[in-house]
């Protein structure tokens, strides 16, 4: 089983793969102009205005559920894992990876606005939604739709769970079926209660996570300034292979950057685009711009905090592709979690551990959270009137992975989780190209009404995009039902 799933992802991510990926995020910023840079403004007030409704929530309930997807389990044990295989240098294309993928995040998330639909009292939409209304290609659709139903509730779950339990296991000797029990009571309890409970619990949940591992991160930072200039030249020096010790491996950082920028920030992916779609809104744009900054908090905030605690401390090992160590400093220790509790604990002694598996927890466990929503909408794709016997399957389906995941090993958990991935980024990334279209009239449209001093609103028959029944035909009453 593993090494089909090892020769799958050889293909899925492939350097020729890696590159494509790097050029789909750099066209698309080219295409809106680098909308990243010239609407950071409108990106972070946009955040905080919009009210929910009956049939969907406030942009900033979508942009945590979103956020609750994005941030997760790779932005510790995978920055870690990019790091010893990658180098520093990975780091950069991280970076560089969630910069140009903000474009790719508003398009995919715009789209999913565009096209969404008012499915029994709830707003829907993500990519096959927009495969079907905008592309035409219904088979095409269901197929995207099969692919994150297995990938959100049957491979990916495991990936979130079996970080938390490792953490939780390291730092307080709980075993893993006690963790893999607790998680599927919790898991429960929140998704037995709708979108509104998953929203609810998001909004509580990960500001206050993400801005308390943010904070500990500056605080380790402030602690070891004067490493600075020499931690930032590394990154630099080994993402083009100038540096000494990591040159002969520029491709691996390269690779490892995208691979788990991408797993981290998941812009193009297509799973922000289905919370995206849940937004109470007056334009599409808006929620495409809210949804290209919850990239930037991931990875650019998020993913940071963590490798500058790894490379500040100089908590990690680098191995080569012949398996020999470039760095050695933890002699004995795996990648993963175990690099940022052991940085912790260098500068905070019997902090380190116990930190890292509670943010763990916060992290994986919300993550788990939006792939239940993903899942659910996917599902309501395929039934349409929603098929409620389908829905409790899937409720049991993902308690049970995620049970699965916290039990077994973490190589055969990474990668079914890159497997998942791979395949959903593929298909996204097809039809985000063929819909770039609609995506670029749409953000015309936005900024040609703000420059007119409007609040815009979207029509659609105007601007000759067809298929999007939800505004030309229900949108005329949001007014009404926004309280």
């Amino acid at each position: 089983m593993e090494e089909f799933v090892t020769s799958l992802n050889g293909i899925l991510w492939s350097t020729p793969v890696i590159y494509t990926l790097l050029g789909v995020g750099l066209l698309f910023s080219i295409l809106t102009r680098f909308l990243q840079v010239r609407h950071i403004k409108d990106m972070i007030m946009l955040m905080f205005q919009g009210k929910s409704s009956e049939a969907g929530v406030s942009s900033f309930q979508a942009l945590s559920i979103a956020l609750s997807g994005r941030v997760g389990t790779g932005n510790i044990a995978g920055v870690a894992t990019a790091i010893a295989f990658g180098g520093p240098g990975a780091v950069f294309w991280m970076w560089a990876i969630a910069f140009i993928g903000a474009a790719s995040a508003f398009v995919e998330s715009t789209l999913a606005q565009i096209y969404k639909v008012k499915q029994n009292g709830q707003y829907r939409g993500g990519p096959a939604f927009y495969i079907e209304k905008g592309i035409g290609w219904k088979w095409f659709a269901v197929l995207f739709a099969a692919a994150a139903i297995v990938a959100m509730a049957i491979l990916m779950p495991g990936v979130q769970s079996n970080s938390i339990a490792v953490g939780m296991k390291n730092a307080f000797g709980v075993q893993p079926a006690i963790t893999g029990s607790a998680i599927v009571i919790l898991l429960g309890f929140i998704i037995f209660g709708g979108v509104k409970r998953i929203a609810n619990a998001a909004m509580l949940i990960v500001p206050f996570m993400a801005l308390g591992y943010i904070l500990l991160s500056l605080v380790i930072i402030i602690l070891n300034i004067t490493e600075l200039p020499d931690v930032i030249s590394l990154i630099f020096r080994s993402a083009f292979g100038l540096d000494s010790a990591f040159g002969g491996i520029i491709g691996m950082a390269i690779s490892w950057g995208v691979k788990r920028g991408i797993y981290s920030n998941e812009a193009g992916q297509g799973t922000g685009a289905h919370p995206a779609a849940a937004a109470e809104v007056s334009h599409p744009a808006k929620q495409g711009l809210v949804q290209a900054f919850s990239v930037y908090i991931d990875t650019l905030f998020v993913c940071s905090a963590t490798a500058f605690m790894i490379l500040f401390t100089g908590m990690y090992n680098t191995k080569a592709e012949d398996g020999s160590f470039i760095v050695q400093n933890l002699a004995g220790i795996k990648e993963g979690p175990a690099f940022t509790q052991f940085a912790i604990e260098s500068v905070i002694p019997g902090f380190g551990a116990g930190f890292v598996a509670i943010a763990l927890f916060f992290f994986a466990f919300t993550t788990i959270m939006a792939y239940y929503y993903i899942a659910e909408t996917n599902i309501a794709y395929l039934s349409r009137k929603g098929n409620k016997l389908a829905m409790l399957v899937l409720k049991l389906v993902i308690m049970g992975a995620a049970f699965y995941g916290a039990v077994k090993e973490s190589e055969l958990a990474w990668a079914l989780g890159d497997a998942g991935l791979g395949i959903m980024v593929w298909l996204n990334v097809i039809a985000i190209l063929i819909l770039a279209k609609p995506a670029l009239i749409t953000l015309k449209d936005y900024e040609r009404q703000k420059r007119q001093g409007l609040d815009p609103v979207f029509d659609p028959k105007a601007l000759g995009i067809k298929n999007a029944d939800y505004w030309e035909n229900d949108h005329k009453h949001a007014d009404e039902r926004i309280s």
